[in-house]
């Protein structure tokens, strides 16, 4: 188990998750359970990934597929985590299963479906393809005890994606 394996398991959660909100389409209650519980989920995945995952992959990746550098996965992995956060955040100002808030919960959701692609397109082949497993195992242990503490109930600042960078370059 590496941090690579921690952060598919979390993709998987997350559509697993969406698909749920689907199924408790006529249940206002399950809806606003299910979801809360999935944005907290989100924000502290986001957060995790922000702590362990990226600065590893400033410093040692190279760029992978279609993205020309680390930085560019990056950059754009911290700027869809805002608006995956943004989104989430919206669709809690409204009754689950209303209008708006389906509207908010569907844009949450293409934000966040686009991002894990992107990023195991990218991110993800890049760091299996530079990092050591070791440390990909020692960045899994601290990025499960970080969001096991935080999963229940985190909410994850909006980042300048650019200052982000220059911070854990």
């Amino acid at each position: 188990m590496d941090i690579v394996d921690c952060i598919y398991a979390d993709h998987a959660r997350q559509r697993m998750m969406f698909s749920a909100l689907d199924e408790a389409k006529d249940d206002p209650d399950a809806l606003g359970k299910i979801f809360t519980k999935l944005k907290n989920y989100l924000e502290a995945h986001a957060e995790a990934e922000e702590r362990f995952f990226y600065p590893t992959l400033l410093k040692k990746g190279k760029g992978a597929l279609d993205s020309d550098s680390a930085e560019e996965t990056t950059e754009d992995a911290i700027d869809d985590h805002n608006k995956i956060a943004i989104a989430a955040e919206e669709a809690m100002r409204h009754k689950p299963g209303s209008e708006m808030w389906w509207h908010w919960v569907d844009q949450c959701n293409c934000n966040n479906s686009s991002h894990m692609s992107e990023e195991e397109r990218q991110g993800l082949t890049d760091f299996r393809r530079t990092v050591p497993l070791k440390t990909r195992v020692d960045l899994a242990i601290q990025y499960l005890a970080f969001q096991s503490a935080h999963e229940d109930d985190y909410e994850r600042k909006v980042k300048d994606p650019e200052t982000y960078i220059e911070k854990n370059d």
